[in-house]
């Protein structure tokens, strides 16, 4: 068996932030039921430009491989009366929705318990289930811009920056799968189940870690730093070569002494102004001009070349498709492939998650409501007059 493969996710969720949460649960055997809402369509993400057509797009995929998709309406007591029947036999209810809504909708643990006492209701949302923001949207670049993360990234002389990928977003969905897992766990354990109450803004705050800890004890001012230098370990940033940019990093003492070597300065090893962690910080106003200049004389390859050959940290500035087509990345089998019905062959990064030797196996996005046979018939035991009852109820969407 796959390591979740007894687990069984509801998963009430939409576009980036809690679905790249459960992608990963999914990847490792969990059954996740994606409940889609047919008053709007299903899941937004589905529509995300440009790579869209009809109810299909290539973000959707990325986000919602191997799950299943039910098309139900909360808002009507029949879909409500599904919903709850999905609940009594399942381990989670998993949702990222603003932080008011769950209680609004009735899918925290005290609206839940009487059905499945063990159940957890992991809610990922923008600020939390408490506090003044608790009702306010919440994305990612809103959290990186409060949570202090632009402050720190970009050049001095230019403006604050966010991350070019939704770090905030897939944190969270990550922190939410450790809550639920965790949850889970302690369910199976205790026979009784919990709230998770999980947010972004949690999250960005939470991974301030180390500059956090500098303010708040010794009054660190964040700057921004020139070519994404590290704000303490000199050198370690990215530099101009002859013909593009490389990442080179001396987090240790041993790499800036052989580095020294490799850029044929050996005597900055032992210059006082470059001696320790603390001198070239101290001095690294001084210090990063000499380097720029040495490695502005060589292409690219020239340095990384010598670079490997000492194990001094080092990296090409890669685009995307350089990243995607390192020898590593292929190596590790991190590129997979699906089927589907309009795009036929889909490539996509596989999950980093790993657990054991068995590899993970990849099924594309469900198409919207592909799986309620199933789920109706086959998990709850529907017969199709009490489907169609239901239908006529409203609970798949706007009766017929």
């Amino acid at each position: 068996m796959r390591p979740l493969e007894d687990v069984r996710i509801v998963a009430v969720e939409q576009y980036g932030a809690g679905p790249f949460g459960s992608v990963h649960l999914a990847d490792l055997g969990a059954e996740v039921i994606k409940i889609e809402d047919p008053t709007v369509g299903g899941d937004v993400g589905r529509y995300v430009p440009p790579y869209a057509e009809g109810e299909d797009s290539l973000f959707f995929e990325a986000f919602n491989r191997n799950k299943s998709s039910l098309s139900l309406d909360l808002s009507t007591p029949a879909g409500r009366a599904v919903f709850e029947d999905l609940v009594k036999v399942s381990d989670a209810v998993y949702s990222n929705l603003r932080g008011d809504v769950p209680a609004k909708i009735r899918i925290t643990y005290d609206d839940l318990k009487h059905l499945n006492p063990a159940i957890v209701c992991c809610s990922l949302t923008g600020f939390g289930m408490t506090g003044p923001r608790s009702s306010e949207p919440g994305y990612d670049y809103v959290l990186q811009a409060l949570g202090g993360w632009m402050e720190l990234t970009g050049d001095p002389d230019g403006p604050p920056s966010k991350s070019g990928l939704s770090m905030v977003d897939y944190s969270g969905g990550f922190v939410a799968a450790i809550s639920l897992l965790a949850g889970i766990h302690a369910a199976r354990r205790d026979g009784i189940g919990m709230d998770c109450d999980v947010s972004l803004y949690d999250t960005a705050i939470g991974m301030l870690t180390y500059p956090a800890t500098w303010h708040l004890n010794a009054g660190f001012q964040p700057t921004r730093m020139r070519h994404s230098a590290h704000p303490s370990l000199v050198p370690f940033q990215a530099f101009e070569a002859k013909d593009g940019w490389l990442v080179i990093g001396c987090a240790k003492e041993k790499f800036w002494q052989r580095l020294t070597v490799v850029i044929e300065r050996p005597e900055w090893a032992t210059d006082p102004r470059f001696l320790t962690f603390a001198d070239r910080d101290r001095n690294r106003e001084v210090l990063l001009p000499l380097l720029e200049e040495v490695i502005a004389q060589r292409t690219v390859a020239e340095w990384l070349e010598p670079l490997r050959a000492a194990s001094i940290p080092n990296a090409p500035i890669n685009d995307v498709g350089a990243a995607l087509t390192e020898p590593h990345t292929i190596a590790r089998d991190l590129l997979v492939e699906t089927e589907h019905p309009r795009y036929g062959t889909v490539r996509q990064v596989a999950s980093p998650v790993r657990v054991g030797s068995q590899p993970p196996t990849y099924r594309r996005a469900p198409l919207r409501n592909e799986d309620a046979d199933r789920i109706l018939g086959e998990l709850l035991g529907y017969d199709a007059a009490a489907v169609a009852d239901l239908g006529d109820r409203g609970a798949f969407g706007a009766a017929t």
